[in-house]
């Protein structure tokens, strides 16, 4: 998945729980925590991977449930003594809605051997090949159907984003 259907992804995920569990909006911090939770994966194992080379796939040790887990677990803790567990919360749903994120095509295509990257490392990389790096990957972006739903989650999350701050008073004029 592409950032910007993790983002939307994530958003939307985070929705009912900030509704229905909590009963009002969240902060800004809560926000972009979620932000910041739905690039997370991406944002540790890319670099590694591609950049630096120290890690062995792209969807390795950020993308394992094992870290998440622990990355988690961390955040809470840290957040928990701000007194500021919601943030907690909005990052782990956005973590947690990447690795689903980057599951769903594999689980739809029956390609179950590339979900190896949820365990990392106990049972190694997903057999990608060559990864290449950022510029291939964009140099190499097609309008697929699944680019094209990713587009479509946007925009219901745009909508779904635009009509919660209208709720809030914060509309645009």
């Amino acid at each position: 998945m592409w950032p910007w259907g993790h983002l939307a992804l994530g958003y939307l995920c985070y929705l009912p729980y900030e509704y229905r569990a909590r009963g009002d909006a969240s902060t800004w911090l809560a926000v972009g925590a979620l932000a910041v939770g739905t690039q997370f994966p991406d944002l540790v194992d890319k670099p590694l991977a591609w950049t630096v080379g120290v890690l062995p796939s792209g969807r390795s040790l950020a993308h394992s449930v094992l870290a998440l887990v622990v990355v988690c677990g961390a955040v809470y803790l840290l957040c928990r003594h701000a007194e500021r567990v919601v943030v907690s919360v909005a990052f782990g749903i956005g973590y947690v809605s990447h690795l689903v994120g980057d599951s769903v095509g594999h689980v739809l295509a029956g390609e179950y051997e590339y979900l190896v990257f949820l365990v990392w490392p106990l049972l190694g990389t997903p057999p990608y090949g060559d990864e290449g790096g950022f510029l291939s990957h964009f140099a190499n972006l097609e309008l697929t159907s699944f680019l094209a739903f990713q587009f479509a989650l946007c925009v219901v999350a745009l909508g779904a984003f635009l009509v919660v701050q209208y709720r809030l008073g914060r509309a645009w004029h």
